[in-house]
């Protein structure tokens, strides 16, 4: 259970990147939210559950719409 207040976004939610972080490992790429996500520099994640969601950058959907 998250001890901040707000609450953080739980892993489910759309706005899961918003967590707080709970540990940092810049130099390995990689970073752990309160939810339980681990964030990668690359911006994929990996959710407690076991999903991947492969990496999100805002320039990805720029050349995607082109």
């Amino acid at each position: 259970m998250c001890p901040h207040d707000p609450s953080c976004p739980n892993a489910e939610a759309k706005d899961r990147e918003a967590a707080r972080t709970v540990a940092a490992h810049p130099e390995q790429g990689w970073s752990l939210l309160c939810n339980g996500v681990v964030l990668f520099e690359d911006t994929g994640e990996l959710l407690p559950n076991g999903v991947v969601i492969a990496p999100h950058r805002p320039t990805d959907l720029a050349s995607s719409a082109a």
